[in-house]
């Protein structure tokens, strides 16, 4: 294999000739074999219009030639094409504070730049990676930056999106299901009568409540300290590089972005992050929550509640013939068990930020891309392959609405509470429902029942029959 030698603070190490990083991603490559994860594509898609942003910025600035930074840009543009996907190779966990990946970043678009005038790869010259690519950067303020980026990015174009379509769905089959009388259940025990459509109604609603507080939460993301390079002092910037840099941003992503209020502040905590992950977490909470009501509700088809079928979409079964399990479900249940335990991962490495810098980046970038990845992924295939295709038993339902002891709650107002309940025990012990108790014992009359019983007006606020 042919090779090159590059040079470094510690000494000098043979390079692949025909890799693109360098001696410090190298070292990366040696210290750090640890899970064979590399960064997520959003995130190396923030690096690249970051460190674009900031070529145009030192231009701007006048603080970097055009000949150097056009080259930079130019580097960036092609890694914004996909050319480099396969030399961003650190280790998600790796050198605290991500600088091994922001030195991988560095050289690899030096070495293009070199190229694009004229140069080899290795020599750095006339584009170094850290005089002209990290010019008026530090790791400590581009990661955080990129970091931010990439989930603005992956919550805008992928996980929003999913929501939007979930919670339509839902209310979807809140409308096809309005007419479908059943029983409640609390305590896993028999209550008054709801309408299917009204579980379903409910559902969209949690799922539209979740978002919003997540989309509360994402605004903080858009506050950037890009500008503060090694400690949030702004040393080695160019004057009004920061504003340069914020409306590069602005124009290259679309995001909102404004400068943080204190760029310290910015560098020692990680509080955004935090308030994303945890926003993720209430959302997982509850889309676990539905996916087990939906399990219930499907349980069966013979032993179970089965007031509702779910979509065929595997044979369920080794041994058992003819079994369907509810795998879409299940497979949801596992996604927002892993979001949850990601949200822990960067709990833990949020509150260990010390002094000026949080050097847990890395694990707090990875864990929320992975946790923001396949949320998006599971709540597609949510919404696909089962609430869109589910269906009502109606029959089981209305089955149940009529046979619920609940039902003895619609005599509070005729006969009071301890008299309605002497009626649900009878209903028990004889088995007969509380239709039957009431007509043999002639508590309402049929006209009167008959009033009473409609679907809208046993799950509507009011009193059945007055």
């Amino acid at each position: 294999m042919r090779t090159r030698t590059e040079k470094d603070s510690l000494g000098t190490r043979s390079i692949p000739a025909d890799v693109y990083y360098g001696i410090q991603t190298d070292r990366a490559i040696e210290n750090f074999p640890i899970s064979g994860l590399k960064a997520h594509p959003r995130f190396i898609q923030a690096f690249e219009i970051l460190k674009k942003a900031c070529a145009l910025a030192n231009m701007d600035s006048k603080v970097l030639d055009r000949k150097r930074g056009q080259a930079i840009v130019r580097a960036c543009d092609e890694s914004l094409r996909g050319r480099f996907e396969d030399q961003f190779v650190v280790d998600v966990y790796q050198m605290g504070a991500g600088t091994s990946f922001n030195m991988n970043f560095n050289e690899v678009l030096a070495n293009r730049a070199n190229e694009l005038l004229g140069g080899k790869k290795g020599t750095y010259q006339p584009v170094h990676p850290n005089d002209h690519v990290n010019m008026g950067q530090s790791t400590n303020d581009v990661f955080p930056t990129a970091m931010r980026l990439a989930a603005a990015f992956l919550l805008r174009d992928h996980l929003h999106p999913e929501l939007d379509s979930l919670a339509d769905s839902f209310f979807r089959k809140g409308r096809q299901f309005d007419n479908v009388l059943k029983s409640a259940r609390t305590h896993l025990q028999d209550a008054v009568p709801i309408r299917l459509g009204q579980e379903f109604k409910a559902y969209g609603e949690t799922v539209r409540a979740a978002q919003a507080f997540l989309k509360v939460a994402q605004n903080s993301l858009l506050a950037l300290g890009i500008g503060g390079s090694a400690a949030g002092t702004g040393l080695n910037t160019a004057r009004n590089y920061q504003k340069h840099v914020l409306k590069r941003i602005k124009h290259l992503t679309g995001l909102q972005v404004k400068p943080s209020r204190d760029l310290r502040e910015a560098m020692q905590s990680q509080r955004p992050i935090a308030e994303v992950s945890a926003a993720l977490r209430n959302l997982a909470l509850e889309i676990t929550r539905i996916a087990n009501d939906l399990r219930l509700l499907s349980s069966g088809p013979n032993t179970g509640f089965a007031e509702i079928d779910l979509p065929s979409v595997a044979p369920g079964s080794s041994i058992m013939p003819g079994k369907i399990n509810p795998s879409i479900l299940e497979m949801t249940n596992m996604v927002c068990f892993q979001v949850i335990g990601c949200d822990t991962t960067i709990a833990l490495a949020v509150q260990a930020g010390q002094l000026e810098l949080n050097v847990m980046m890395p694990v707090m970038a990875f864990n929320l891309f992975f946790a923001l990845h396949i949320f998006g992924n599971a709540l597609k295939q949510l919404r696909l392959k089962c609430v869109d295709g589910l269906t009502a038993n109606r029959q089981k339902c209305l089955k149940y609405s009529y046979s619920s002891l609940g039902l003895a709650t619609i005599l509070n107002a005729y006969i009071g509470y301890a008299k309605a309940a002497e009626v649900a025990k009878e209903a028990l012990r004889s088995g007969k429902s509380i239709i039957d108790i009431i007509r043999e014992k002639r508590i309402l009359s049929e006209k009167k029942l008959k009033a009473i019983l409609q679907p809208k007006k046993l799950t509507e606020p009011g009193i059945p029959g007055k």
